[in-house]
């Protein structure tokens, strides 16, 4: 007699992290917070950080040009600063953007037993403890290469490490993070939520894609192809 039983396919639900699970872009927010400690010059990095978001918004961004930049203030004020300030950040600026309905989202997909990744196009440095903030261990943000060398600061460089979990390269970190597990996408169940027309490149890759307090190019390209739209913030 044949076999018909099946063996349900390990659920993961997938999230972008800024302006999807927070109302805010905490790679900006961080840079203005580094500008208000004085480690930037304000006028200068904010005209900087303006261009690099808007090239963000367009599909245009050169991650690893935008990376050297977001993280310079971090290479150079050194490793025991950058954790202070960071503790700062969370208190001063990150606790405000933790809304109920996120966190709550967040647990139903735990609660139900899936696996929830964040992976985001924002550094690990920034975006771990906003994940730890959300409950969430298992981040894919973009990987940042330390100085290792033997008498070397072990402390980052500002150069990424890796695949950067941006447009496509969050297809492939995905998939490394499958490989790494015994998976892929055929051996499990998917679901992405997302804001950015930028994620385009997972949501298609994803069982279940859902375009979350999109973007005006996301929102048009969710109504065309019927993904589903959830205003969380709305």
């Amino acid at each position: 007699m044949q076999n018909t039983h099946t063996t349900a396919r390990p659920r993961l639900a997938l999230f972008d992290l800024d302006h999807t699970l927070i109302p805010f872009d905490s790679d900006y927010s961080w840079g203005e917070f580094t500008s208000r400690l004085g480690w930037n010059d304000p006028e200068a990095f904010k005209r900087q950080n303006d261009a690099f978001y808007a090239d963000y918004k367009a599909g245009t961004l050169d991650i690893h040009a935008y990376c050297r930049f977001a993280t310079a203030a971090i290479v150079r004020q050194g490793e025991a600063a950058s954790v202070a300030a960071h503790a700062r950040y969370m208190e001063e600026v990150v606790k405000k953007g933790l809304l109920p309905q996120a966190l709550a989202l967040v647990q139903s997909h735990q609660a139900a037993g899936d696996t929830v990744v964040i992976i985001t196009a924002t550094n690990e440095f920034v975006t771990r403890p906003i994940a730890q903030a959300f409950g969430v261990s298992e981040l894919l943000g973009v990987a940042l290469a330390r100085d290792d060398a033997p008498g070397g600061t072990g402390w980052y460089t500002g150069e990424i490490a890796g695949v950067p979990s941006f447009r496509e390269g969050k297809v492939r970190r995905m998939e490394e993070w499958m490989a790494a597990r015994g998976l892929d996408w055929s051996a499990v169940h998917t679901t992405f939520y997302s804001d950015s027309i930028n994620d385009v490149p997972l949501l298609e890759r994803a069982d279940v894609p859902v375009a979350t307090n999109p973007d005006g190019p996301l929102r048009a390209l969710a109504t065309q192809r019927g993904w589903r739209i959830l205003d969380l913030f709305a």
